[in-house]
């Protein structure tokens, strides 16, 4: 994290307490980034509170600027901003959407994460995050480059937010119920599975001295198993990763981010790999 020089955060008019800025100091001012904040909207002036907020941040000692900006919907806006501004990390609230919205339309949020090249912070509750537990999530049963670049990423940030807060890190990974059919005789048995999937986890469980209480790897799918593990630790933010599926206009974010976000309790960070935010930036430029 110590690369990001600035961090956009999205400023939300209709709200008393601004939470994704409340996080978004909390980061900077331990890796001494520029904050720089986005009202969304083309129909009122925010101004006046934007000015106010930049002029509390210089003297507490950030640096800060502010926009205002709409370009046709809120994650058109937010992209094109962080794009501009160089900025690499978004932060912004999350409030979730009901469920009916939800059957009709797709929630910003999600649009926020299928299409952001930049890691987003979703930011869910008011408690403090220091001397928290921080859960990364990776699912080890993936072999490939993109997804050994995208766990690696996902711990690293992990374990930047906990040296950051003085906290502790967890690793959770789900596993697939044993098949008899599976062609591979280790995925007959759920012992070995659990076996396999520990030893593709050690790696991280070594390079960060996690014991036992800290190594969370179960069967069942992963959008019931995050939430699970987040709530029994009692994470302050959970750090997940999206690998974009070839083929799909805009690299289309994995449904696992999506469907936990309303579940967990805890503030959320989801990364891309590098190349699928390549490929978003391209699409940026046309």
């Amino acid at each position: 994290m110590q690369a990001i020089k600035r961090i956009l955060v999205v400023i939300d008019p209709t709200q008393t307490e601004q939470l994704a800025l409340m996080r978004a100091k909390l980061i900077a001012g331990v890796i001494e980034s520029d904050l720089h904040l986005l009202v969304c909207e083309n129909r009122n002036s925010h101004q006046p509170m934007l000015d106010k907020l930049c002029a509390e941040l210089k003297a507490e000692g950030f640096k800060a600027q502010a926009t205002q900006a709409w370009h046709n919907n809120l994650t058109d806006t937010v992209v094109h901003v962080a794009a501009s501004e160089g900025c690499g990390l978004v932060v912004k609230q999350h409030l979730p959407d009901s469920p009916l919205k939800k059957a009709l339309l797709t929630p910003d949020d999600w649009k926020l994460l299928r299409y952001c090249p930049a890691p987003i912070l979703l930011v869910k509750t008011t408690a403090s995050w220091m001397k928290g537990s921080v859960l990364a999530a990776v699912d080890v049963g993936n072999h490939d480059d993109q997804h050994h670049v995208l766990h690696d990423t996902i711990v690293s940030h992990a374990a930047d937010i906990v040296d950051m807060i003085n906290g502790s890190l967890h690793l959770v990974s789900a596993h697939p119920a044993p098949m008899m059919s599976a062609s591979d005789p280790v995925y007959q048995l759920r012992e070995n599975i659990a076996a396999r999937y520990r030893d593709e986890s050690e790696r991280y469980i070594s390079g960060h001295q996690l014991d036992d209480g800290h190594v969370h790897i179960d069967e069942g799918p992963a959008d019931t198993l995050i939430p699970k593990v987040a709530k029994q630790i009692g994470a302050s933010v959970t750090v997940i990763g999206t690998v974009g599926r070839k083929g799909i206009a805009g690299a289309l974010i994995g449904n696992t981010a999506e469907v936990i976000l309303d579940q967990l309790e805890s503030d959320i960070l989801v990364l891309k790999p590098e190349d699928t935010m390549a490929h978003l930036e391209d699409l940026l430029e046309k």
